[in-house]
């Protein structure tokens, strides 16, 4: 059985009657409403795969340690760094009053435990993990013990795309008050 509506129209702009809808003006509603479904869906999957892309990108080719440093940051707005000149990109290091070694350790254990990181290189020193978003993007994050200053440097920083919605930041701020914490309960 078909519905009618009051007054439908059809692809030529030609009122039909109530009650006189055709099989080939029902044939081109359908189609629209098809062709749209399928644009939408072709859509989505073109988003769904530039996202993947974007997630499977390779590691920037500036990360670890030269002269004693991190890699400083980019123009974007994408990263933090505890040795940042601008407030922008700026973000105090992790600092300890425990052993050195300790404090690494305990670093490296909060950092085990997240269920977003991935620890990929580890170092007397230096520490390299990859944080991933809900999204499914990679981003970058390290860490340099300074054990003669009592802190551990910072530098965390998105793979792609010029913002991060302040992801970086707050996951390092989340990480220093689970640092913070560790050294209390010890």
């Amino acid at each position: 059985m078909k519905s009618y509506c009051p007054a439908i129209v059809d692809a030529s702009s030609r009122t039909i009657r109530s009650g006189q809808l055709t099989e080939a003006a029902e044939l081109r509603l359908v189609g629209k409403f098809m062709m749209t479904r399928i644009f939408r869906e072709v859509m989505a999957m073109g988003i769904l795969t530039s996202l993947l892309a974007a997630c499977a990108a390779p590691p920037p080719g500036d990360l670890g340690v030269r002269d004693g440093m991190l890699a400083p940051c980019p123009s974007s707005p994408n990263c933090v760094s505890s040795r940042a000149d601008d407030a922008r990109h700026r973000v105090a290091p992790l600092c300890f009053t425990d052993d050195p070694p300790a404090a690494f350790a305990r670093l490296r254990k909060i950092l085990k435990d997240r269920d977003d990181t991935t620890l990929v290189r580890e170092e007397e020193h230096y520490l390299r993990a990859e944080f991933r978003t809900r999204l499914g993007f990679v981003d970058d994050g390290e860490f340099l013990l300074d054990p003669d200053g009592g802190c551990i440097h910072v530098r965390s920083a998105s793979r792609l795309g010029y913002s991060d919605l302040g992801k970086n930041r707050s996951r390092m701020e989340e990480i220093r008050g689970w640092f913070a914490g560790s050294e209390r309960t010890q």
